[in-house]
């Protein structure tokens, strides 16, 4: 067997094992759960076997081009794998501690009713990480990122009909959003510098990337830059390390393998991955350590006041991450791999022990509690002692400063166009779409003062539908068509660049037109069927229409872009076609993303799930 067809039994074992799954007998739990500790397992066992084949033929960095999913002029979409060191650490370590958690949350779960979907989506991310891991291309990379992003929502959301778990769900995914725009970002931008789609392993070639960052120096720190605010939101560095502790309503085992050791660290790994882009960026590697370190010292603080032992746990492997931040930016890059694996073993088994141990030192309070004589606080001054104390308390405000300047701004924005209903859609911006397909064939004849504008023109009017509705409460039939009707001026917007062709439209509009349809459907069902059907509560529709639900969870994938259909290489392509002079139009574009994302999971966790809104259905605690 070659080296190449191992990289693809890697893949290929998680992804089968997942599919297999989903056809499994839901109330078998024992075959239910061994299949997953055998699919885990056997990934183990074939990785421990190739690893010490790699080791003892001098560990090589094995770089090679797998599949082309799209080409056209100057443009090319292919997957890449890359196994270095930095490749086997992580697998070594996600591989054993899946294996560990995949075993003891067998027992633990037993007679849950999502037992078959905690390990569905289990599998799921154990094969998105697979992908992120061995990705040698940020579009590669970007793939597994998104399976671990809708991962993360519905394991957190695992309790889906309570109100926490399913709020908290939402709180996680509007970070993970701006970390995927970062990426997508820096993908652009990596394509107008190097006029190709580059891997990880050419980024260790000094000529080819000192050559471009010496003439092309701004673009290079603002590529780092969104790689840094990627990184930063997928392992809860400051300004987004309130999400981390919000994480915690899924189950233990859940909370284990994704935030106290896998998905947390991944910012490190895409760190570690492209350092050679930006090591010789001095202001960059101050801003990460600064970051690394500012987040320490505020999440130690706020670990320290805790009260619930899992939170604590969260905001400690925080504050280890921006340890291993600063590790990163010295060039440490073994003691930082050691680094993440010590705290990656520890943080999944203090997690998983957590129940047991609340219950010992509950005992031990009221048979052994001796205070604490003095701690290193009692040095400062009285007033910022007590500052800092309430500061901790409050986490920093961390939540409310995401609110007050993030997302309310975009709530008021989108409640000022109230204008926007389905009469002003169908009678106004349809024909105004007409007038702007008009243009784009007759755009020869258009003076090149105003056709410069015509791109962000059209783009910041899907920018304003889908403000609207991400702010909308009333109307969900509405609202998904927004979200449908902003992808169409996306395209019309990029359609005025050169080169960007009926056939790459129709890939990117394809994916968009099947997934808005369908789902317009089912929401069409679903307000027929009960009364209660707007956004203003959770209404919890899924334990009457299960199937539904996860039809329509299927569509709003398909609308933001996840890898199920051709809209996610489409919108790698639409970037690709934006110039590198229109920031704006990026800027536009990216927030149409960012917010239609949230928008879509918005819809989906407010109509399916929370506490059921009819009264003969058992209410569960508002917290798990």
């Amino acid at each position: 067997m070659t080296t190449e067809h191992l990289f693809h039994l890697f893949i290929f074992v998680p992804l089968f094992g997942y599919i297999i799954s989903l056809f499994l007998p839901r109330n078998n739990e024992r075959f239910l759960s061994g299949f997953a500790v055998v699919t885990v397992g056997a990934h183990l066992v074939i990785f421990l076997v190739y690893l010490v084949y790699w080791l003892f033929n001098n560990h090589p960095t094995l770089n090679f081009k797998d599949l082309v999913l799209f080409k056209a002029t100057g443009y090319e979409f292919y997957i890449d794998f890359c196994f270095d060191k930095i490749t086997a650490m992580y697998l070594f370590v996600g591989s054993l501690l899946t294996f560990l958690v995949t075993i003891y949350s067998r027992a633990y779960l037993h007679r849950e009713q999502g037992y078959k979907r905690f390990f569905n989506t289990l599998l799921l991310f154990y094969f998105g990480y697979t992908i992120t891991i061995f990705a040698g291309n940020l579009e590669t990379l970007f793939m597994g990122w998104e399976i671990l992003g809708i991962c993360s929502f519905l394991l957190i959301a695992f309790y889906r009909d309570r109100y926490l778990p399913v709020k908290n769900a939402l709180k996680v995914f509007t970070i993970y959003r701006i970390g995927d725009v970062g990426i997508i970002l820096a993908m652009w931008l990596s394509h107008h510098l190097w006029h190709s789609n580059i891997t990880f392993l050419q980024l260790r070639n000094d000529e080819l990337v000192h050559v471009q960052l010496e003439n092309h120096s701004l673009v290079g720190v603002v590529i780092a830059m969104m790689i840094l605010v990627t990184a930063a939101a997928k392992s809860a560095q400051l300004p987004f390390s309130s999400w981390l502790p919000r994480a915690m309503e899924g189950p233990t085992p859940s909370s284990a393998i994704f935030y106290g050791s896998l998905s947390v660290h991944l910012g490190v790994f895409l760190l570690l991955r492209t350092y050679e882009l930006w090591e010789h960026q001095v202001s960059v590697r101050i801003i990460i350590g600064v970051l690394g370190l500012s987040t320490s010292i505020v999440t130690t603080l706020i670990a320290r006041v805790q009260s619930s032992v899992k939170s604590q746990i969260a905001y400690s492997s925080a504050a280890q991450i921006g340890l291993i931040f600063i590790e990163v930016a010295l060039g440490l890059e073994k003691i930082a791999l050691v680094h993440f694996a010590g705290n990656a073993f520890l943080r999944t088994y203090q997690l998983l022990v957590s129940p047991s141990v609340v219950s010992y030192l509950i005992r031990e309070q009221f048979y052994n509690y001796t205070p604490r004589v003095s701690t290193f606080e009692d040095s400062f001054p009285k007033k910022m002692e007590y500052s800092i104390y309430l500061l901790s308390l409050k986490e920093w405000n961390l939540d409310s400063f995401m609110s007050r300047f993030v997302w309310n701004p975009m709530k008021v924005t989108g409640r000022k166009l109230n204008f926007l209903t389905h009469r002003t859609v169908f009678f106004f911006f349809v024909p105004a779409y007409l007038i702007g397909l008009a243009c784009l064939y007759t755009k020869a004849h258009i003076p090149d003062e105003i056709h410069e504008y015509l791109p962000a023109f059209f783009a910041l009017i899907g920018l304003l539908m889908v403000l609207k509705s991400f702010s909308e409460r009333k109307d969900v039939l509405l609202s998904w068509t927004l979200i449908i009707m902003n992808h169409f001026w996306v395209a019309l917007a990029v359609s005025f660049n050169e080169n960007f062709t009926f056939g790459q439209v129709h890939l990117y509009l394809s994916g968009i037109v099947v997934a808005g349809v369908l789902g317009y459907f089912l929401l069409n069902k679903i307000k027929k069927a009960e009364k209660a059907f707007d956004l203003n509560n959770f209404y919890g529709h899924s334990y009457e229409h299960p199937r539904v639900a996860l039809a329509f969870l299927l569509c709003c994938l398909g609308l933001t872009g996840f890898p199920i259909t051709p809209t996610f290489i489409g919108e790698d392509v639409i970037f690709s076609h934006i110039h590198e002079d229109q920031y704006v139009l990026a800027l536009f574009i990216s927030l149409s993303f960012i917010i239609d994302g949230l928008a879509l999971v918005r819809i989906y966790a407010r109509v399916f799930l929370g506490p059921h809104a009819k009264t003969y259905h058992e209410v569960a605690y508002r917290s798990s």
